[in-house]
């Protein structure tokens, strides 16, 4: 690894000589880590030695954005207190913190990824996660303590809501000039540490030919390229200093690079492949926590998808039983049904002390009289409704037993029919007029078969 007071020693092979690809666009498209589910994040992937030189260090230079009792704090204390002091942070989580210093630590570092959006909000860190809207991975390398790591989105809340007393009735500062504004009029702290690095993340490009040498800018120091962990934590420190105190005061991350190239970050050294090989090495523990963390999480899926088709097999079994099952309401059989109670038809209830009557033939001249039945007489319309309402729609009418009111209702039917007859459209034949010629009917030879048929069938109810 070079040494930051030898920069200009550095060959200008190290840099590439193809050009310059778009600042920023490259780093966004390849920032957020893509593992499958229950797949390890290796020590490679979050930049482990990276996260431990930015919160290692032991400058004490920052304003301390919670009550405390120093004047100037490290950017670890900073930035574990902003999240403490979040009102999205629950208490269990805020217990956890102070009872386990080292496990607020640990989440510390992965809330910095998810602050820069390395880490994305469709990670969980917790292997009985049901939703498939996320996936689980194990870090064994920032999961040491017992803890609760919580899932992304949960974390990103946190984040938002990690502001200064001052910020939460007011917008925050959204752009990096608005921030430099409030520093360089000495407002410390001029926004909290985890708002700067989200207005950072959004500007990486507009501020990439400001601070960095192309192609490099702000999200390119948490990615794994060949530029040396410590350097990238100091650039990264750097930056966090120039805009919480403010770019006119003397930055403790300077080097010889920065000094001479004012607003340029420290010098960052290049790698080869053989001393990128040598950073982020997984130890044996790491890799076999892993292992078993990832055989626990298949575990658990293979248990909850035998209980999904389980509880579907239970559901399905319970709506064919209600298929089958007989309805309490009147429903119309079916015709297997019909066909099998065709031969004996509905027959209405019959109290034991009454007979069932025989029927008699209604004429005009002899007709029985009903005003001595029991029971109030219906009218035809109430009988009509009567009918419809009480009487099986799927058995023959004549063979049901009659009462007293059908009786009189055929009665009263025969009676309607008798007077019809005398009248058109129906006249008795003997009242027929004489054949003429100014006669209006035809003459009986031209009525066809069909009217005498007609005629026929109308006598036929004497």
């Amino acid at each position: 690894m070079a040494s930051t007071s030898d920069y200009h020693l550095q060959p200008a092979t190290n840099w590439s000589t193809e050009p310059p690809p778009l600042v920023g666009y490259l780093s966004r498209k390849t920032l957020p880590i893509k593992r499958n589910d229950a797949e390890p994040l290796t020590r490679e992937d979050v930049q482990f030695d990276l996260l431990c030189h930015i919160f290692n260090d032991k400058h004490k230079v920052f304003t301390p954005q919670a009550p405390s009792e120093d004047p100037k704090v490290h950017f670890c204390d900073l930035y574990v207190n902003a999240l403490y002091m979040s009102h999205k942070c629950s208490k269990v989580l805020k217990d956890k913190m102070a009872e386990t210093p080292a496990f607020a630590v640990e989440l510390a570092k992965i809330s910095l990824l998810t602050n820069v959006g390395r880490i994305n909000t469709t990670m969980a860190f917790f292997p009985e996660m049901k939703t498939a809207l996320r996936t689980y991975h194990p870090v064994p390398s920032l999961q040491k303590t017992d803890g609760n790591a919580q899932d992304a989105p949960r974390i990103k809340n946190c984040l938002k809501a990690a502001l200064l007393p001052s910020e939460l009735k007011n917008m925050p500062p959204s752009t990096p000039e608005e921030i430099l504004q409030k520093s360089r009029a000495r407002e410390l702290p001029s926004t909290s540490v985890v708002n700067l690095i989200f207005v950072l993340a959004n500007h990486a490009g507009p501020l990439a030919s400001t601070h960095f040498d192309p192609p490099l800018n702000f999200l390119d120091l948490f990615l794994p390229i060949n530029i040396a962990s410590a350097d990238r934590a100091r650039a990264f420190l750097w930056l966090v200093f120039h805009y919480l105190e403010g770019p006119d005061q003397p930055n403790p991350y300077d080097d010889d690079y920065s000094r001479q190239n004012p607003g340029k970050v420290p010098w960052l050294g290049r790698l080869t492949e053989a001393e990128m090989a040598q950073e982020n090495i997984d130890s044996p523990d790491e890799i076999e926590w892993g292992k078993s963390m990832s055989a626990q999480r298949n575990l658990f899926l293979q248990r909850l998808v035998h209980s999904i088709e389980k509880e579907k097999k239970v559901k399905a079994a319970a709506s064919a039983s209600k298929l089958t099952e007989p309805t309490s309401g009147r429903s119309r059989p079916s015709r297997s049904q019909q066909e099998g109670t065709r031969d004996k038809p509905y027959i209405h209830y019959l109290p034991p002390d009454r007979a069932p009557q025989i029927t008699r033939s209604v004429s005009e001249d002899h007709r029985v009289n009903y005003s001595s039945s029991r029971g109030p007489h219906r009218s035809m319309l109430q009988h009509a409704w009567q009918v419809v309402t009480s009487t099986d729609p799927l058995a023959d009418s004549d063979e049901e037993l009659q009462d007293e009111h059908v009786r009189l209702d055929y009665s009263r039917r025969v009676d309607v029919i008798a007077r019809l007859r005398g009248r058109p459209p129906s006249p008795l034949p003997d009242l027929l007029p004489p054949a003429s010629s100014t006669s209006s009917y035809p003459p009986p030879s031209s009525i066809s078969d069909t009217r005498e048929h007609r005629w026929r069938t109308v006598e036929s109810w004497k």
